[in-house]
């Protein structure tokens, strides 16, 4: 299967040339209710997340939010 570099948070990754945002979620086992995903500096709205496919290069920002008090 085809690998592709992408960047999260600012460490490179290898995925597959297929993976979507939300398959990036699951792959890597974060609770998707308390995120925040910004692809190539622009926030991704939760409904995108399965139809956005990730492509070479990408950077995305994801946010956990903690809750607490």
């Amino acid at each position: 299967m085809e690998q592709i570099q992408i960047i999260i948070n600012g460490e490179p990754q290898h995925v597959a040339a297929t993976t979507s945002v939300t398959a990036l979620v699951a792959q890597l086992e974060l609770t998707a209710q308390r995120l925040a995903i910004e692809l190539n500096r622009d926030i991704l709205p939760r409904g995108q997340w399965p139809e956005t496919t990730l492509c070479e290069g990408d950077q995305l920002e994801i946010v956990h939010f903690v809750g607490g008090g």
